[in-house]
């Protein structure tokens, strides 16, 4: 087999871990970067200003990915295009890469050494089927509908103390589950008994909107049902979780942590009443905290240790971040810790996910192409745009960043590009609360999700759910949801004429 390229994460010196009590340096990226000259710095500042001139499209908006930005292709492949400037080797990198992410495991012992090892508890058997077509996942549409690109994550109250974590303020320690870990499979490899079955109900709340305007939104109520392996620890705490969409992970992963933490305002010094925060969490691949940035709740600090984790907790694969080959089983899963498993000396470095698979998956999510922007010269999305920026929401959902220079042969390099994210962490109010911390997280905060490709969800998957459970039956709902820190802008969304409501959904869809 061809030797492949792929670029490994690297440290600079100034990220080393800090000694318990010592100020936390968050300002190490996780890709090997090259500082800024002062004049790139100012050219920078004048690029990503906001925009003032609603009335023509912004000079480099039709390509928010910047020179990655793939052709717009209103198909259900549109997530699934590589970046439009890889090289060749990159490209090929990819379609290997892809070749993994969409594989189906099976359950070992299985003659085909290259995909066995599956669970033995699981959730899904190939990537792809959490991530259809690279985009969102999406809630069980019915009773008799298995959960399959959503789960519940799980956890107990822990002992705030935790030495790996010391200095970080504000950090909240819990624990797996006992019996059940970190989150809920509800499928088992032949002879094992499932986790539980996912059990769902809605109740519809109607919202008045100006303009003689009605919407509904359903509040949905979460049970862990069918149990397998006897109840939950007392005091557990669930957070539903849908897969998100794919595209461009690695531009997000390329914005200097330095630029992600000039927007964050912990204590709200300028009365906004947006007080974004830094998420921190713990590295295994570099041994300390680190800014996290994927994820609902921003708890992967890297698209690596993203990828590792799913791996091991979606499909029980083992891998150089996880290495036990019974996957997320406990202890107290007898049965599933001495099943079979995929581990064998001398083959894919003696894990289930070896570590040229797993570094193919990673440059491949790395590399996921966002597509060009559709309509921005629409008069009406440019309204909406306005509509977008006087109400507020760039406050938490900015609109652009110049990634970092990386290495030279990196489609992710020194891009301007439109995610429309912060990557912070913001309290969406107690009714998209999941009421369960996650590191620095609290129970009613989440990550301000990237926008870009937003308006091809149902073409790419098929369905319009969103946020992190997929309870918004579209874009509208979505954001009729935001609470907390986005209250003020919710209402001035509810309250605004309905001319400018439709403008501001057709931009959304334009994005």
């Amino acid at each position: 087999m061809r030797p492949f390229r792929f670029i490994l994460p690297c440290l600079v010196l100034a990220a080393l871990a800090p000694l318990p009590g010592a100020a936390l340096d968050l300002t190490a990226d996780p890709l090997a970067t090259l500082p800024r000259t002062p004049d790139e710095t100012a050219r920078v500042a004048r690029v990503t200003a906001p925009a003032t001139d609603f009335r023509h499209p912004e000079k480099f908006e039709d390509k928010p990915a910047g020179a990655a930005t793939v052709r717009i292709r209103d198909t259900a492949d549109a997530f699934s295009l590589p970046s439009a400037n890889l090289d060749f080797d990159g490209l090929s990198d990819f379609k290997v890469g892809n070749g993994i992410f969409t594989r189906t495991w099976i359950a070992a012992p299985a003659s085909t050494l290259a995909s066995d090892g599956l669970g033995p508890l699981y959730n899904a058997r190939a990537c792809q089927r959490c991530h259809l077509k690279d985009a969102r996942g999406r809630p069980p549409l019915d009773a008799d509908e298995n959960a399959v690109s959503m789960f519940l994550r799980v956890s107990v109250p822990g002992d705030p103390f935790d030495p790996r974590m010391a200095g970080v303020e504000g950090y909240v320690a819990t624990h797996p589950d006992l019996t059940y870990g970190t989150q809920l499979q509800n499928f088992a490899t032949p002879g094992l008994t499932p986790e539980y079955r996912l059990g769902i109900t809605y109740a519809e709340q109607p919202v008045e909107l100006a303009g003689d305007e009605t919407a509904s939104l359903r509040m949905p109520s979460y049970s862990a049902d069918q149990l397998g392996y006897g109840p939950l620890a007392r005091g557990a705490m669930f957070s539903p979780r849908v897969a998100p969409q794919m595209p461009c992970l690695g531009l997000l992963e390329a914005i200097p942590a330095a630029d992600i933490l000039a927007h964050a305002d912990e204590d709200d010094a300028d009365g906004d009443g947006i007080s974004g925060k830094a998420q921190v969490v713990w590295s295994d691949e570099f041994g300390r905290p680190m800014l996290g940035r994927f994820g609902l709740k921003a708890g992967s600090p890297t698209i690596r240790a993203q990828s590792a984790g799913a791996f091991a907790g979606d499909m029980g694969l083992s891998n150089a971040l996880h290495p036990a080959g019974s996957g997320e089983c406990t202890p107290a899963q007898t049965a599933c810790t001495a099943a079979p498993d995929g581990q064998e000396d001398g083959i894919r470095d003696g894990y289930e996910v070896g570590t040229d698979a797993l570094e193919l998956v990673t440059f491949y999510s790395r590399n996921l192409g966002v597509p060009g922007r559709r309509r921005l010269a629409d008069p009406q999305v440019l309204h909406g745009k306005q509509v977008f920026y006087d109400v507020g929401c760039i406050a938490c959902h900015t609109p652009k960043f110049v990634t970092a220079r990386t290495d030279p042969k990196s489609a992710q390099s020194f891009q301007l590009i439109w995610p429309y994210t912060d990557l912070l962490l913001h309290d969406m109010g107690p009714g998209l609360a999941d009421n369960r911390p996650e590191a620095r997280a609290t129970g009613t905060e989440w990550r301000t999700p990237p926008l870009w490709g937003i308006g091809l969800t149902e073409r790419v998957a098929g369905h319009s759910f969103f946020l992190h459970d997929g309870r918004a039956r579209n874009l509208l709902e979505a954001v009729l949801w935001h609470g907390g820190e986005a209250q003020s802008q919710r209402d001035s969304v509810v309250a605004m004429p309905p001319a400018d409501r439709a403008a501001l959904i057709r931009f959304l869809e334009s994005l």
